[in-house]
């Protein structure tokens, strides 16, 4: 995509009378300025009176190039107007009114697709919210990613309708619609980083639509392919519609003792800056292969259906999500699961909250980062108190993840591995002399909570600060706890409490334009015989 132009004529009808005015200052150096401009008008009339009496008799002759005196004159001009309406504009509103849109350029494009962006030039009543929607709407243009540039032109309306503008907006639609990428990302969903490649096919009918394919593959075995459509409008809908079909394979055999499969499609209702709501459908299938699973888990094994609601709430006014310094985060995910009229149908609620907060310290670029996130899943429902949560549902903590970076709910913890705290159930013993006998299964919680602190800073040489290359200091704490099939009824807070785990370290990190890469040594200060975690040096790599 170009860079967004704007242009912005100085001889707009509503501002050329206090133009005019403001061209009569009291200093003498001023009055020779506007007296040159006077006779620099006169003679190009009068050069042009000449030009048109010389093509009455010589017609054949092109007529003289403008003179340079000429054209500084109206330089001048034009910057002396420029300059009144500037004064103007920083001395209060400046009404203004827009008579008419006019695009250009685009060929395959459908107008409705532009217009519907451009609702908010119309209701605009000074010029200094013109110039600011004129911007937001440049910035809207580009977003939907089937423009080369965009350049926006703001002129003067009929000279019968004083107080008018026009705008004028170029685009250049894109020369190559086909266009792929690749790149590592951070899934909350799947407690897990991975690697992706698409390709994306953009504006095939005209109506901003773009179509792609994935493929993923993630660094716990994890897969994943889906094709899917993006719409930035359909009908009389007033924000994007996506939809998505995928399948999904997911390897927990060495964490959980199953593998799980889901073909689904997942719709996007509703999208907007801050709000979320998304609707999925699709037929799961949990499998042991390695006949070794825990009691617990095998009685999640088997087909059933996931048809859930999600609504995400997400503001984020940090001024980076890779190092943030300064700013603040909060996202609220609820998603209801079971509305779909089948037995075989999970029905749940779960419910997560997620809050960061930045804090400049004033040396070395320092900057302190606060976050605190927690989740819980409940089944609803017939006989719900003595039913367990859905596995997959459940809240799993650990990972190759910076609490730093993610956003969206418990997940990530230093210095532990993927699903590597919480309640856990001893494997089911086997005759094999291969098999571990000492095994167990993560289940997973119903609750879950942590917490971290980030100090980041910048190093004393230069080289490392024109990197970006910082160093950080971190402690973080998390648990999960069971209160399902009644185990509610056992909870203590205070039990909750003590037996959280915790670790603190310091380390390297290099950021990039895909992702952030830690190099942490990290130290465990509180922890149980069967998870898994250790003190020792960690390589993370996190997306935002």
């Amino acid at each position: 995509m170009g860079n967004p132009e704007m242009k912005l004529d100085p001889n707009l009808s509503a501002f050329k009378p206090y133009a005019q005015a403001q061209q009569r200052p009291n200093a003498a150096d001023k009055d020779e300025d506007l007296d040159d401009i006077e006779e620099d008008d006169q003679n190009d009339v009068e050069v042009g009176e000449l030009d048109e009496e010389e093509d009455e008799e010589e017609y054949e002759e092109e007529p003289p190039p403008p003179s340079p005196q000429t054209s500084v004159a109206r330089s001048r001009e034009e910057r002396l107007k420029t300059e009144a309406l500037v004064r103007r504009m920083q001395a209060g509103p400046v009404p203004v009114r827009v008579h008419d849109v006019i695009v250009k350029g685009n060929t395959k494009t459908k107008d409705q697709v532009i217009e519907a962006e451009l609702e908010s030039l119309k209701q605009v009543t000074s010029m200094q919210e013109l110039l600011n929607v004129a911007r937001l709407v440049n910035f809207r243009l580009q977003a939907l990613e089937i423009f080369d540039s965009v350049k926006i032109t703001l002129d003067s309306g009929p000279p019968e309708l004083p107080g008018t503008a026009n705008v004028i907006i170029d685009v250049i639609e894109t020369k190559s619609p086909l266009s792929g990428q690749i790149g590592a990302y951070t899934k909350p969903e799947a407690r897990s980083s991975s690697i992706e490649g698409s390709l994306k096919y953009k504006n095939i009918f005209g109506y901003g639509d773009i179509w792609d394919g994935s493929l993923a593959y993630g660094c716990d075995h994890s897969a994943e392919v889906s094709f899917g459509v993006y719409l930035p409008r359909f009908r009389a809908l007033v924000t994007p519609l996506t939809a998505r079909a995928y399948l999904l394979s997911q390897d927990w055999l060495k964490f959980s003792s199953y593998k799980e499969r889901s073909l689904g499609l997942s719709l996007g209702l509703f999208s907007s800056r801050n709000h979320d709501l998304a609707y999925n459908l699709a037929w799961r299938t949990l499998t042991d292969p390695s006949q070794m699973s825990s009691k617990s888990i095998r009685r999640q094994l088997g087909h059933n259906l996931l048809s859930s609601l999600k609504y995400t709430f997400k503001i984020d006014r940090r001024n980076s999500q890779l190092r943030p310094t300064r700013g603040y985060a909060f996202a609220s995910t609820t998603q209801i699961g079971g509305v779909a009229p089948d037995s075989r149908s999970l029905r749940f609620l779960r419910q997560e909250f997620d809050l960061r907060y930045a804090l400049p310290l004033g040396f070395y670029h320092a900057a302190l980062n606060f976050g605190v996130s927690c989740g819980v899943i409940f089944p609803w429902g017939s006989g719900y108190l003595d039913r367990p949560s859905s596995l997959p549902e459940r809240f799993f903590l650990g990972g190759n993840i910076s609490p730093v970076c993610s956003l969206g709910g418990p997940a990530a913890l230093w210095g532990f591995k993927t699903r590597g705290l919480g309640p856990m159930e001893p494997r089911r013993k086997i005759h094999d002399e291969d098999a571990d006998p000492a095994g167990r299964d993560c289940l997973g919680g119903d609750l879950a909570f942590t917490t971290f602190a980030d100090v980041s800073f910048d190093f004393p040489l230069r080289w490392f600060r024109e990197k970006g290359i910082h160093g950080h200091v971190f402690a973080s704490a998390g648990n999960l706890a069971k209160l399902t099939e009644n185990e509610y009824r056992n909870f203590s807070r205070q039990k909750f409490l003590e037996s959280f785990r915790s670790s603190v370290g310091a380390g390297i990190v290099v950021p990039t334009n895909l992702f952030r890469m830690e190099v942490n040594y990290c130290y465990i200060l509180k922890k149980f015989d069967h998870d898994h975690g250790k003190s020792g040096f960690f390589l993370t790599f996190s997306a935002s």
